[in-house]
């Protein structure tokens, strides 16, 4: 990504209480996940803990700015990346992390004038990279309009059932240089059963050495050439994601690193590619401009 290695792979703190999130760092790290996704706040503070005592140079932190609220001006919410990002870098104890991701607003202006102020974080050395989150081609489009420089990566939902291209959004991207960097590989809000109990991921699984579904799912989103932002476990939900102090956390963690140890075959690939069930929105956690907003039922 513009000259900067991005780890395919990265732990997904999304939901995780402070202690949680440390847990969840430090067992991925021993599983070789350098890679950590994760929200400001509480999940924020979990990490934090881990770089107390961790070479952060060995890591690689993403994070997000916050959405802003719904009537702020263009000057208000660029202002609103400036504080969070030096409160984030203050808590972290770090001088810059390495991927800031912007998410969406349903007023172009202000994602424009808020992409011109991470641009500026970017020029000032205080992150290595930029992206967005949930971008659906019109809010990429937007602030195409305007960027110096076009986001390096887009994170957007991405499973098995919703095809290598759903909506066409992969397309969009690529022709316009923006990786994809994927989540929810078992669904989201919370994991598919419909996945979980897959006949057609079981019985690939089984060609491949008893692998599970969810490491066909996974290695599915790898192999399409995406990287993937992963939960530890299947226990999550809206709101919340396990890692408990037991050993299903790191055993989960254990199995998601071995994604990178066998192949799908491209007959294999194909199948998956073409399965249309269950079927997802890949930018369902937008603003109310994208279509079908996971917000807009609220």
């Amino acid at each position: 990504l513009g000259g900067i290695a991005f780890p395919t792979l990265a732990l997904n703190t999304a939901g995780m209480d402070a202690d949680a999130s440390e847990r969840a760092y430090r067992q991925a790290i021993a599983c070789g996940i350098t890679h950590v996704d994760f929200h400001p706040g509480i999940e924020r503070d979990g990490v934090a803990r881990v770089l107390a005592d961790t070479d952060a140079s060995k890591l690689f932190l993403t994070t997000k700015i916050r959405k802003p609220p719904v009537g702020a001006t263009p000057a208000d919410a660029a202002k609103m990346v400036r504080v969070q990002l030096e409160e984030d870098l203050s808590r972290l104890g770090v001088p810059r992390v390495d991927m800031l991701m912007l998410r969406d607003s349903p007023a172009p202006e202000v994602m424009q004038a808020q992409w011109a102020e991470v641009e500026r974080a970017k020029a000032s050395g205080l992150t290595r990279s930029v992206g967005v989150v949930n971008y659906c081609e019109r809010s990429l489009g937007c602030i195409l309009q305007t960027a110096k420089e076009a986001p390096a990566i887009n994170y957007y939902m991405l499973h098995v059932g919703m095809g290598a291209d759903a909506g066409g959004l992969r397309t969009y991207c690529d022709s316009r240089g923006i990786k994809t960097f994927a989540y929810g590989a078992l669904g989201e809000p919370a994991p598919s059963a419909e996945l979980l109990s897959s006949e057609e991921l079981r019985k690939i699984g089984a060609e491949h050495g008893g692998r599970s579904a969810e490491e066909v799912a996974l290695r599915w989103v790898l192999q399409s050439g995406a990287a993937c932002s992963v939960r530890p476990t299947t226990s999550f939900g809206l709101g919340f994601s396990v890692c408990d102090a037991g050993a299903a956390c790191a055993a989960g963690l254990r199995a998601r690193s071995a994604a990178f140890g066998w192949s799908l075959t491209a007959a294999e690939m194909r199948q998956l590619s073409q399965m249309t069930s269950p079927a997802g929105n890949p930018t369902l956690f937008s603003s109310t401009g994208c279509p079908n907003s996971f917000f807009a039922a609220k």
